[in-house]
C-alpha cells in the first residue's frame, strides 16, 4: 500500500465518510477510491469550517478531516484552523507538503512550523513508516482533553509504497478512543458545599458540556440545586432555554436576567467553560467565588480567579456533583425553584416588553429582530440547526433565540472571522440531513465566503441562509464615523437573492413585513425540494443591540407603525 492509500483506509477505520477539501491535493483521490466522498468547495476557509461542525456536532466522537493543497492551500487555511482552535474543535488537517530538500528553504511555506501556535499537534511526516503513528496520534489528541484541530504534514512520500503493508489486512490501526477523566471527590464536596451555602448561586455552562453529552446531568443539577443556568455562546443549547431556570445564552448582548444574575450572583460554577475573553461575558469578581469545572488544566485561574478547581469530564463532574448535592439534601430540592423562576421572569418582563416592539416592528426597512423572531416562530426548533455569523448577526440573535434541545446552536466568539456561519451551516447539513440547518448572516459576511453557496448547489446540500442586508457595515459606523461621511466607507450593495437564483437556488428578496413568515415557509419547501435557499430581508442602518441586558436606546421601536 502506498501512503495516501494507508491515509484512505485510517480515515474509513476512524469512521470518516466525507473528506472536506480544496484541490489540489491528491488525498481527494485516494479517498475516491477508498468510497469516502470528497466535498470540494470554492475556498479552503469554508471546508475547514464544514468539517469544524461535522466535529462539534458528531453524536459519536467523531473527528472530521479537511484537506487542502501545500503551499497556498494551507496558508489560505490559516484563518479557519485559528477559529476551530479558538473553539476548541476535534479536527484533523491532512496536507501535502513540500519535498524533503525544500522543506526549510525559503520561500518555502512551511505548514508544521506556521501552525504550532494554532493547533494541539503539528508534526511532518518525511518517511512512509511514520504516517500511522503519527495520524495515531493526531486523532487521539483532536478528541482527548479540550478537542482541538491537529495538523498532518504529508511531505513528498505520499505515493511512496510502504513495505511492510502490503494490504488493508497488515495495517496495525485501531480507531482511536475518547479517555474520560473523572475530577477529584474532594474537590467535587467542596464545590457542593460552596453552592449548599450560596446565597445565589449561578451556573454558567459552555461547550465542554456538548463535547461530554452531559445535558441530562446539568438539568440534573439545577433542578436539584435550584440555581438558575446560563451558557457561553458556545454552551447555548446545552441547557433548554424555556426552562424556568434558564437565562439563556450571553456574550456582547444578553437578557435584563441574565445581566442582573452576572453581577449579584455570589457563587459561580462555571461547567465546561474556559471563562476567555473575546465576545463573551464579562465577570465582575468582587464579592464572588468561583467553581470552574474543565478538562482544560490551562484555562484554572487564566483570567478568573479559581476558589474551587475541578479539573475532568463535564459528564462525570456533573454527576458526581449531583450525588454530592443529593447526600447533602436528602434527594430533594428545598422548594426554591417556583421563587427563582419567578425572579427571572419578574426581570425579564420589562426587557422583553421594552424590545417587543423590535420584535414585531411593522417598519421598513425591516427590522432584524422581527426576521428574528418571526423564523423564531416558523420553523420547527427542536429540529432546526442555526448558526450566526459575526458582529450584528451574532449580537441580535443570541438573547432572543430561544433553543429547546441540545446541538441546535453552534455558537462561537472567541474569534470572529466574517463569513465563517456559511461553512458551519454547511457542515451540520452533512452531519444531519434530516434537519433544517440556517446561518445567519450579513452583507459582510456573504461578501467573505458567499461563492461557497454554488458549492450547496454542486453538491446537494439545501441548507437555508437569512441575510439581514442593510446596506452597509452598521456595527463599524461609530469606529468609521469621519471616513464614512467623507467617503461612505461602510457602505455596502448587492442583490444577493438573485445571485442565489444565478447559482442555482432559490432566492427570495424581502422588503415587506407582512412577507416575512412567507419567504420563510418558501424558504423551508424548497429545501425539503433539495435546494439551498438564500432568503434576503432589507433591514435597516439602525444600530441597537440588546447589551448588558439593555433597554432599547430610545422609545421609537425602529419606526413601528
Amino acid at each position: 500500500m502506498r501512503v495516501g492509500d494507508v491515509i484512505a483506509e485510517i480515515m474509513k477505520r476512524e469512521r470518516i465518510n466525507t473528506l472536506f477539501v480544496y484541490p489540489l491535493t491528491v488525498l481527494t483521490e485516494y479517498a475516491a477510491a477508498a468510497d469516502i466522498r470528497p466535498i470540494v468547495v470554492r475556498q479552503e476557509r469554508v471546508g475547514c469550517a464544514m468539517a469544524d461542525a461535522g466535529g462539534r456536532l458528531s453524536s459519536s466522537d467523531d473527528v472530521k478531516v479537511f484537506a487542502c493543497q501545500g503551499g497556498p492551500g494551507i496558508e489560505n487555511s490559516f484563518g479557519a484552523v485559528a477559529q476551530a482552535y479558538s473553539e476548541g474543535v476535534p479536527l484533523v488537517i491532512i496536507v501535502p507538503g513540500p519535498s524533503r530538500a525544500l522543506a526549510n528553504v525559503p520561500p518555502t511555506f512551511n505548514a508544521t512550523l506556521n501552525y504550532k501556535h494554532i493547533t494541539k499537534s503539528a508534526e511532518t511526516v518525511t518517511t512512509p513508516e511514520m504516517i500511522v503513528p503519527a495520524l495515531r496520534r493526531a486523532f487521539t489528541l483532536a478528541r482527548n482533553g479540550r478537542p482541538g484541530p491537529c495538523l498532518v504534514e504529508v511531505s513528498d512520500v505520499i505515493g511512496t509504497d510502504i513495505p511492510s503493508i502490503a494490504a488493508p489486512a497488515n495495517l496495525v490501526y485501531e480507531p482511536t478512543k475518547r479517555t474520560l477523566v473523572a475530577p477529584e471527590a474532594k474537590a467535587i464536596d467542596a464545590a457542593a458545599e460552596a453552592l449548599i451555602n450560596a446565597k445565589m448561586p449561578l451556573i454558567f455552562a459552555g461547550q465542554g458540556v456538548h463535547y461530554a453529552k452531559a445535558w441530562a446531568e446539568l438539568k440534573q443539577v439545577a433542578e436539584l440545586l435550584e440555581a438558575p443556568v446560563a451558557t457561553s455562546m458556545e454552551g447555548k443549547s446545552a441547557f433548554p432555554e424555556t426552562h424556568p431556570l434558564s437565562l439563556g445564552a450571553g456574550g456582547n448582548t444578553m437578557s435584563r436576567a441574565l445581566s442582573n444574575h452576572v453581577s449579584e450572583s455570589d457563587v459561580v460554577f462555571g461547567v465546561g467553560v474556559s471563562f476567555s475573553p473575546g465576545f463573551s461575558i464579562r465577570w465582575p469578581v468582587a464579592n464572588k467565588r468561583f467553581i470552574h469545572a474543565t478538562i482544560e488544566e490551562r484555562d484554572l485561574n487564566k483570567i478568573i480567579p479559581t476558589d474551587y478547581p475541578i479539573l475532568g469530564d463535564a459528564k462525570l463532574t456533573l454527576a458526581m456533583l449531583h450525588q454530592a448535592l443529593s447526600d447533602r439534601l436528602r434527594g430533594r430540592p428545598r422548594g426554591l425553584a417556583q421563587q427563582v423562576a419567578a425572579r427571572i421572569e419578574q426581570q425579564n418582563r420589562p426587557w422583553l416588553d421594552a424590545w417587543r416592539p423590535y420584535l414585531t416592528s411593522n417598519a421598513k426597512p425591516l427590522s432584524p429582530y422581527r426576521v428574528i423572531n418571526d423564523l423564531l416562530q416558523t420553523v420547527d426548533v427542536a429540529n432546526t440547526i442555526i448558526t450566526h455569523d459575526a458582529g450584528s448577526p451574532r449580537d441580535e440573535m443570541i438573547p432572543f433565540w430561544k433553543t429547546t434541545t441540545p446541538l441546535t446552536y453552534i455558537g462561537w466568539g472567541k474569534t470572529t472571522q466574517l463569513g465563517y456561519g456559511l461553512g458551519l451551516a454547511m457542515g451540520a447539513k452533512v452531519a444531519h440531513p434530516d434537519k433544517l440547518c440556517i446561518n445567519f448572516w450579513g452583507e459582510a459576511g456573504i461578501g467573505m465566503t458567499g461563492m461557497d453557496f454554488e458549492t450547496c448547489v454542486r453538491c446537494k446540500i439545501p441548507i437555508m441562509s437569512i441575510l439581514s442586508n442593510n446596506f452597509g457595515m452598521k456595527t463599524e459606523y461609530a469606529a468609521m464615523k469621519l471616513s464614512h461621511e467623507k467617503y461612505r466607507t461602510c457602505d455596502i450593495s448587492g442583490n444577493y437573492a438573485d445571485f442565489a437564483k444565478a447559482m442555482g437556488g432559490y432566492g427570495e428578496r424581502v422588503t415587506e413585513p407582512e412577507q416575512v413568515v412567507h419567504a420563510i415557509v418558501n424558504g423551508i419547501r424548497a429545501t425539503r425540494e433539495g435546494k439551498p435557499v438564500l432568503l434576503e430581508f432589507i433591514t435597516t442602518q439602525e444600530v441597537r443591540y440588546a447589551s448588558v441586558g439593555a433597554m432599547p436606546s430610545n422609545t421609537n421601536p425602529a419606526g413601528a407603525e
